[in-house]
């Protein structure tokens, strides 16, 4: 079946000589994998290809197939500094893996879908940067069903494992003491539009990130370890 859906890139993957195998998240269907010509005149230009870069496709999907062909792309909606800013580039490599590693879905999902591309535009558009990942993998987190729960009265510390806040000690080791547990609580009423509103010192903001990330591999089967939160460590401090 030959349609046009929008499409975010998460990877490529070199597939013989002139053929790549495009990994992306799509308005239509969901994360699929497409087979793409490129390098020569018919050919997909590789800047198109960029992660995380927004397209348009021009489908031909057949059920029985995990492997789809590319008619036509272009890109939907060029960023104007997403790419070019090293800053951004470094945030944007640590999204563009977590997607790659946490969509897996083979359907549509409209509020993914919006969340996802409000989240591109921000990264793009937004001026400070520094609490961009934690708060984008936050609501993140909220479409795939483990938003964490906001602290009740006297609640303190918060249960990685469990996935809400308690008081008093935790009974097992993946509990944050008070301090991590307050600047989380603070971060779960920010979005991605108001970054300004969020106010974590660097050295929580690390810490934070990497008990986060831990949330989410506790959460989601199959996730493993990140290489690119060691690159945010050094450019957002």
């Amino acid at each position: 079946m030959l349609f046009t859906t929008e499409a975010i890139v998460l990877r490529t993957i070199q597939h013989g000589d002139s053929t790549l195998i495009l990994k992306a998240w799509t308005e239509r269907s969901g994360l699929r994998s497409y087979l793409v010509r490129s390098g020569s005149k018919r050919g997909a230009a590789r800047a198109a290809l960029q992660p995380l870069n927004r397209l348009e496709l021009v489908v031909d999907e057949k059920p029985e197939r995990d492997l789809h062909n590319v008619r036509e792309l272009r890109v939907s909606r060029p960023y104007s500094r997403l790419h070019s800013d090293p800053l951004r580039a470094a945030v944007a490599l640590f999204v563009q893996e977590v997607l790659y590693k946490v969509l897996r879905e083979e359907s549509a999902d409209d509020g993914l879908n919006s969340f996802l591309n409000e989240s591109l535009e921000a990264l793009d558009t937004v001026p400070e940067l520094s609490h961009f990942p934690l708060v984008f993998l936050l609501q993140l987190s909220g479409h795939l069903g483990f938003f964490p729960e906001a602290p009740g009265p006297g609640e303190d510390r918060f249960d990685l494992q469990e996935g809400h806040f308690i008081q008093g000690h935790g009974e097992h080791a993946h509990t944050l003491g008070p301090p991590l547990s307050l600047a989380l609580a603070a971060l779960l009423t920010v979005d991605l539009k108001h970054l300004h509103h969020a106010n974590v010192p660097a050295s929580q903001r690390r810490a934070l990130l990497d008990h986060v990330l831990l949330y989410f591999r506790m959460h989601l089967e199959g996730m493993g370890e990140l290489r690119s939160p060691a690159v945010l460590h050094q450019v957002l401090g």
